[in-house]
């Protein structure tokens, strides 16, 4: 009797590929996926559940199904990847140092001078404060401070 090709276990650790291969390209965009990335979570999870679907069955019925020696090879392999995702995205990428000249929130933001999109100088507190018909008027401004680590 000819085996039949086990499934699960390849669309499994396609999944985990997948999971682990679209983060930063398309779920990092998003604020929603960016912090948490339950998107990816759940599909390296459907992947992990799949492939190990697929080696329980291999393993329960030999006879009629391949897949014990390169389901347990890949069963291994996706779930590394999985370890080393969450433990990047949890744990490594919050090992930043500490940002010692950013400012803190509600404290008051330096004066500075940037140019526009338009290549004009513009001044923090030339925003904040404009002058309509003789009379100062006092505006507001969103700063976004991205840190960054290089």
């Amino acid at each position: 009797m000819k085996r039949l090709w086990n499934v699960p276990i390849w669309l499994g650790f396609v999944a985990v590929l997948a999971g682990l291969f679209t983060y930063l390209p398309v779920f990092a965009r998003f604020a929603s996926t960016r912090d948490v990335p339950w998107v990816n979570l759940l599909m390296m999870g459907a992947g992990l559940v799949l492939t190990g679907y697929g080696l329980a069955q291999a393993y329960r019925k030999p006879q009629i199904y391949r897949g014990r020696v390169a389901g347990t090879i890949l069963m291994g392999l996706a779930a590394a990847l999985s370890a080393f995702f969450i433990a990047g995205t949890f744990y490594f990428a919050r090992q930043l140092p500490a940002s010692k000249g950013a400012p803190r929130v509600g404290e008051k933001a330096p004066d500075f001078t940037l140019p526009d999109k338009d290549g004009n100088l513009v001044t923090l507190s030339k925003l904040l404060t404009e002058n309509l018909d003789g009379k100062e008027r006092l505006n507001g401004a969103v700063l976004i401070f991205y840190r960054g680590h290089w």
